[in-house]
């Protein structure tokens, strides 16, 4: 019980830092785009000359994100959904949680496929590379709703951990965090489709 409970924690805390903070970066780097060509180019380029890019890449990303995943399928594949017995707002979202990892999952696992493991192949990631990919308006859409995905899925996470770390303690606290996650969501969400129009 006790290591479920250390795992579960983990699980919890890896999703916020190191993730969390990733998915932030990560946001910040694909919003130069809306400066133009040169400023993204410039800011992947620069993200790519860190020192033992590798080592952080592995131990602060892949890392994390194999464990988050691995667990978290594990969750949803243990957890019994009673979104029909009893249609309450946390509920559904608690069932909504476990939708959005899969599909967190499996658009991260296709974007990483197509952009960062073909980047060997074409080069390096670059403007117009991503502008070609998004004016397809299969992938675009594609994006769009992994973005919401990852996005609610991320916000909703961030309820939970204040939650289960014992930072929003009472009805009121969390109903406020509740606020403030919802409020984190709509801003990464308009940061990222912001970000995503100024490729097409």
């Amino acid at each position: 019980m006790v290591k479920v409970f250390f795992w579960r924690k983990i699980h919890s805390l890896s999703g916020i830092i190191p993730l969390g903070v990733f998915i932030m970066v990560h946001m910040f780097i694909n919003s130069m785009a809306v400066l133009g060509s040169d400023n993204f180019n410039g800011g992947v380029a620069l993200l790519h000359s860190l020192p033992y890019l590798w080592f952080w890449e592995l131990v602060l990303i892949f890392l994390p994100i194999v464990y988050h995943a691995g667990y978290g399928l594990w969750l949803v594949w243990q957890t019994n959904n009673n979104i029909r017995s009893y249609p309450y707002f946390r509920n559904g979202l608690f069932y909504w949680q476990r939708v959005s990892a899969i599909i967190t999952l499996l658009f991260v696992t296709w974007h990483v496929a197509v952009l960062r493991f073909s980047e060997g192949i074409i080069s390096s990631i670059s403007f117009e590379l991503v502008m070609k990919a998004l004016n397809q308006p299969i992938l675009l859409a594609l994006y769009v709703i992994g973005l919401l995905a990852t996005f609610s899925h991320f916000a909703n996470g961030l309820w939970s951990f204040l939650v289960s770390w014992g930072i929003t303690v009472g009805e009121q606290a969390q109903r406020t965090a509740g606020y403030c996650c919802f409020g984190v969501f709509i801003i990464l969400t308009a940061v990222g489709l912001n970000a995503l129009l100024a490729f097409v």
